[in-house]
């Protein structure tokens, strides 16, 4: 049997050994390579297994393996890298307990008299509103554009971000971001703008935290009241009034489209830079809106049919120079501002609409021809409240506010002021004095048509606006009695108390000039201008309220009286003519400066007291250009629509339907029992003035108020006390 098993053995064979005798085995050095190669390839014994293990791992599925498995080693040691990075770089960031929301930059809502808003100031340029309060197109619109699984993700979206990966790579440029609307935030509310892996670790770790701390909606609503919407606009309600000129709780679906179109790009697409761009990509966010199935297409349709409303231009109105004025006094009465506040002004919506349009429509009109590229108004109340506030023709072009900031020269608008001083030192209405040549010092002023009328009364002398009758009284009553009359009416610009201020050559702004005027209108109580009522934070709590309600009086009654009368006939046959408004008594003065550069005209009813100014900021002359024309003219097409529908009243110390006071109302008994007993007559003209040499001062030869009775004959004065007793 083992001889059988022997018999059966198979020697092992190799190619080139066979028919040997001796079973010697060796191989030379090519032999061995070639036997190496040879065995592997006609797989031998050694071979065989390794090539069956290559069979049996090959295929689709071998491959899928060895993805897999390199797969998850790759992603191992990625997420020990990543894992690394943020402990690192969290590491370098504050403790999670000391996190906390900054506070949103304190905005200043401005309303008129009626609640409507005038304007949002501060470094957002809007209140902040919540999701209840905005229009609920504004959140669907910008979620479909920027976030479609805000409501799903945690902070991150990695389905997100693996989409916009793809499409940047399959289009070869930069289409979509990654960022969820909560990463946003975070970089918005913490980070610098820089791009780096650092800002982005942190980005994560913040929203990630943001995410756990508050809700989705409050998270959505923090950031549509923050995020950057270009043109200077910070958060939707600054956004919406910027393009719109409306809240954001009142667009519609088309300009919501528009603003969530926005957050792509803020400056390129903005409507007030290209309006055809942001249309384009407000069409995209429609689109985008119907596939979420936020709106059907029957509003899209509708949407895509309505021309988003557009505001003129950046804060275009003139409201805007009413609300600068509010924040120029704002610090003042409060402080700093550290809270959202609502401040309650005295500025009426509609007035300043009317007197906006009465200037811009005069401007327009003749503004060119005449040379005159800039006007100015503010109307008042007689408690001094300022209705309405225009500062320049168009704010969009200029913000610079001429009616409380310039001074300029007010012409002969300052003649009441010199008038009435000289109606306080005894001298009335139908006071006489000569329009003739004067000179005081080196100083003789002209009448502006450089004609001389003679004998006049001080009523017809002020209707036709003399300056020699003006210059006169100023030497009689003194320039410092001006002056202080001046100051105790209202005027707070320094003034020189000399011969000139008769004409009005010292500076005044048009606020102060016109609140002036204002005690002739309200009965001699003084009316400080002012444009802030009541300032209150965002919960009601009042910081500041104006206590106006008791003025001192600062003009007598009857000074009050003559003065209306005198003013009255400015209008009616002086050099306001163009003024007059049919059916209402006003009163009012003209003013024209030295080569025309400065026209005025200030005048008033029993309701409002009104200045008006025109000229040129460089102080270019306008073409003969009067406070009788472009100035009257808005005056009356401003204060004609502010009367409208009002019930007319007369003004103080007259009679309703009267043209003027009687002009011997407001005579001194004294004077006129004086002028009977010296023979002479009060409606004559009084003795010409002659100039004192050496001081300047002038005697006319009129009894003054002190020594009333007195009258030049020869070497002595006639007294009082003579003709009463007899001598």
């Amino acid at each position: 049997m083992a001889d059988n098993r022997k018999s059966r053995r198979i020697e092992p064979s190799f190619d080139g050994s066979r028919g040997r005798d001796d079973g010697d085995f060796r191989l030379g050095a090519g032999d061995r390579v070639a036997g190496e190669r040879g065995g592997r390839k006609r797989g031998g014994r050694s071979a065989a297994p390794r090539a069956a293990r290559r069979r049996r791992s090959g295929g689709l599925f071998g491959l899928l393996r060895t993805l897999v498995y390199w797969c998850l080693v790759l992603g191992l040691w990625g997420a020990i890298g990543l894992g690394g990075l943020v402990l690192y770089y969290g590491a370098r960031m504050p403790s999670a307990t000391s996190w906390a929301i900054p506070e949103r930059p304190p905005n200043v809502k401005i309303l008129a008299v009626g609640g409507e808003i005038i304007a949002n100031r501060g470094a957002t340029g809007g209140e902040a509103l919540s999701l209840e309060t905005m229009s609920p197109y504004i959140p669907l619109a910008v979620i479909a554009i920027e976030d479609r699984r805000f409501y799903s993700h945690f902070g991150i979206d990695p389905l997100g971000l693996a989409r916009a990966m793809l499409t940047n790579v399959t289009s070869g440029r930069m289409v979509q971001g990654g960022s969820t609307l909560t990463q946003q935030l975070a970089k918005n509310l913490f980070l610098s703008p820089e791009r780096t892996l650092e800002r982005k670790v942190q980005e994560v770790l913040l929203a990630l935290w943001l995410e756990q701390k508050y809700s989705k909606d409050q998270i959505l609503a923090m950031y549509l009241n923050r995020v950057f919407f270009g043109s200077n606009s910070y958060g939707v309600e600054a956004a919406s009034r910027r393009y719109f000129n409306k809240s954001a709780r009142d667009v519609n679906l088309g300009e919501a489209a528009v603003l969530a179109g926005l957050l792509k790009a803020p400056s390129r697409l903005s409507p007030a830079r290209d309006p055809e761009a942001a249309e384009a990509r407000a069409q995209v966010v429609l689109s985008a809106m119907r596939e979420e199935g936020f709106v059907t297409d029957g509003e899209i349709k509708t949407a895509m049919s309505q021309t988003p409303a557009r505001a003129k231009s950046y804060w275009s109105g003139a409201q805007h120079y009413a609300a600068d004025m509010v924040m120029a006094q704002l610090p003042a009465m409060i402080g700093d501002i550290t809270e959202d506040l609502v401040i309650d002004t005295t500025i009426d919506l509609d007035l300043e609409k009317k007197a906006d349009a009465a200037i811009s429509a005069v401007i327009e009109k003749e503004g060119a021809k005449l040379d005159a590229s800039q006007a100015a108004l503010v109307s008042i109340d007689g408690t001094g409240a300022i209705r309405a506030l225009v500062g320049g023709r168009d704010y969009a072009e200029s913000q610079f506010d001429r009616a409380s900031k310039a001074k300029r020269q007010p012409g002969s608008a300052f003649k009441p002021f010199v008038y009435a001083a000289a109606l306080e030192a005894g001298r009335t209405p139908q006071s006489v004095r000569n329009d003739r040549p004067v000179r005081i010092g080196k100083w003789t002023p002209e009448n502006y048509d450089q004609k001389f009328r003679g004998e006049v009364t001080l009523a017809s002398a002020l209707a036709e606006s003399l300056n020699t009758i003006a210059a006169q009284l100023v030497m009689e009553v003194g320039p410092k009695e001006v002056v202080k009359l001046a100051r105790r009416l209202g005027i707070e610009s320094e003034m020189q108390a000399n011969a000139s201020i008769a004409l009005g050559t010292s500076e005044v702004t048009l606020v102060e000039l016109t609140a002036a005027y204002a005690p002739f209108m309200n009965g001699g109580y003084k009316a400080t201008p002012h444009i802030i009522r009541r300032v209150s934070t965002a919960d009601g709590r009042v910081l500041y309220e104006n206590t106006y309600d008791n003025p001192p009086r600062v003009l007598s009654q009857k000074v009050v009286s003559q003065m209306n009368g005198m003013l009255m006939r400015v209008l009616t046959e002086g050099t306001g003519k163009n003024a007059r408004l049919p059916g209402w008594q006003a009163a009012g003065k003209t003013g024209t400066t030295q080569s025309f550069r400065d026209a005025l005209f200030v005048g008033y009813t029993s309701n409002l007291t009104t200045g008006v100014w025109f000229g040129n900021d460089d102080g270019k002359s306008m073409r003969k250009v009067t406070g009788g024309g472009l100035p009257a003219k808005a005056w009356n097409g401003f204060m004609t629509a502010a009367h409208e529908g009002l019930h007319p009243s007369p003004l103080f110390g007259t009679t309703e339907g009267s043209e003027a006071v009687a002009e011997d109302a407001g005579h001194d008994p004294l004077y006129d029992l004086v002028s009977r007993a010296l023979g002479t007559d009060p409606q004559a003209a009084d003795t010409p003035a002659v100039a004192d040499e050496r001081t300047g001062a002038v005697d006319d030869g009129l009894i003054p108020p002190a020594n009333v009775g007195a009258r030049q004959t020869g070497t002595r004065r006639t007294t009082l006390l003579d003709i009463l007793m007899g001598g």
